[in-house]
């Protein structure tokens, strides 16, 4: 596409968001519940789509040019379909995230302040090989009342266009409320450059992939950028862990599903437990095809490769996980904030004080105690789904749903007051008295 369709499908996305953020909740639900029901009857377009991504994606992977990951996460098949679908029709379920009173403040009498959510605006998301990010990211943009624009990664182009068609057909095109180009699909490496111009229109970037790929984007753009970054993380075995649930615990962390982002990639465990915890543990991730590389200590227990300094910082992404024994709980915090993307992290202990200096020494979005990395997910958090989760700190942090798609605007109510009123010597004083109050245009508490 030239550079003036670019500008084009932003400044109709900008436009849309101005009226998508006044359409009421049961259209934008009943929209929703339109896109879950075309991806169900477009199931065999989009499955053929896909299979020529995957098709293609297996020709590279014989080349060495894509991973084995990449390929698995671009697979679609009718049963991911209906979870998609699932997926939308819970975002409809979720609490409307717009009109919320956040905080209501009395000034004075007849003058009174309403913090309110509201839409962030047009919101624009570069995002890896998995098709289902395209649909999750478009719903809760939907629900949350903003615009916009897609870039999916190009080997899941044939499926990103179906699947981009299905939901503007299931809306825009269905549903009279719903504005024309409220979604917007980009395809070329020249139109994502030129997105990262356009500050005066674009509200949001939401990158997913590389830390260099995230970096990329925060250098090259004016744009705020809520940054996800790699997924490494850990799971620490502490010397008061019950071992039987620290190798369920690693087991499904590492292999239910290697190619995600809230996947271990690297196991630490107390060295007090070591010895008796390593050897079946190791035995059942080489049963299940992993690949395992440990520091000098593990090697000592059990017959692995060895661990590079690289290994601590290297996010795998498939059946592969390094193993480093650790002295204590405090060890391993220091480990995880020196080698941790700031994802997820996870600790198996019966000790509460450990459990407690784990999670609170470890700075991550997501801290968990006796439970598995893979936890960390939207749909799982209750979100609904989510566009990704943040590793930063600003506005939103972990998996981003719907309230992380939303910012907020201050109304004032008054009945003529004047700032004159309040300044000079005789200056009337402010009461400043927070109360229980929705806002409603044009309506004041006692009225």
């Amino acid at each position: 596409m030239s550079e003036y369709d670019t500008d084009a499908q932003v400044t109709e996305a900008q436009q849309a968001a101005l009226r998508l953020a006044n359409v009421d909740e049961a259209t934008r639900n009943a929209a929703l519940q339109s896109i879950a029901d075309a991806i169900r009857d477009n199931e065999d377009d989009i499955l053929e789509a896909n299979a020529a991504d995957v098709e293609e994606a297996e020709a590279m992977l014989e080349r060495g040019e894509y991973t084995q990951a990449l390929v698995d996460r671009l697979k679609l098949d009718s049963g991911k379909l209906e979870s998609i679908a699932e997926m939308v029709e819970s975002v409809a379920e979720q609490d409307d995230p717009l009109g919320e009173t956040l905080q209501a403040r009395e000034l004075d009498d007849d003058l009174e302040l309403y913090k309110v959510a509201v839409p962030i605006g047009v919101v624009g998301t570069i995002f890896e090989s998995r098709p289902d990010a395209l649909v999750q990211i478009a719903a809760l943009s939907l629900k949350s009342g903003n615009s916009v624009i897609l870039k999916g990664g190009s080997e899941a182009a044939e499926s990103n266009r179906v699947l981009y068609e299905t939901i503007v057909e299931a809306t825009a095109e269905a549903i009279d409320a719903i504005p024309e180009g409220w979604a917007q699909l980009i395809e070329a490496h020249e139109e994502v450059d030129r997105l990262l111009e356009m500050d005066d229109k674009v509200d949001l970037l939401m990158p997913r992939g590389s830390s260099e790929f995230v970096s990329y984007i925060q250098d090259n753009t004016q744009i705020p950028v809520l940054g996800h970054t790699e997924g490494i993380c850990h799971v620490y075995v502490d010397e008061a862990a019950d071992l039987e649930m620290a190798e369920e615990i690693a087991f499904d962390a590492k292999v239910q599903y290697p190619a995600v982002c809230n996947a271990v990639e690297t196991l630490l465990v107390s060295e007090a437990v070591a010895d008796q915890f390593l050897p079946d543990m190791v035995e059942r991730y080489e049963g299940a095809g992993v690949e395992l590389r440990g520091d000098e200590h593990t090697r000592d227990i059990v017959d692995i490769d060895p661990a590079t300094e690289a290994d601590w910082d290297t996010e795998y992404g498939d059946l592969e996980l390094s193993i480093k024994v650790v002295e204590d709980v405090y060890e391993a915090v220091e480990h995880v904030n020196t080698h941790g993307s700031k994802h997820t992290e996870s600790i198996v202990t019966e000790d509460s004080e450990a459990a407690e200096a784990f999670m609170t020494g470890i700075d991550a979005a997501s801290v968990f105690h006796n439970a598995s990395t893979r936890f960390a997910d939207g749909y799982r958090y209750g979100l609904g789904a989510e566009v990704g989760i943040s590793t930063g700190k600003i506005h939103a942090r972990g998996p981003v749903g719907l309230a992380g798609l939303t910012t907020y605007k201050y109304y004032l109510e008054g009945d003529g007051q004047l700032v004159a009123t309040y300044a000079g010597d005789d200056a009337a004083p402010f009461t400043h008295v927070d109360f229980d109050g929705e806002w409603t245009p044009g309506h004041r508490s006692d009225e």
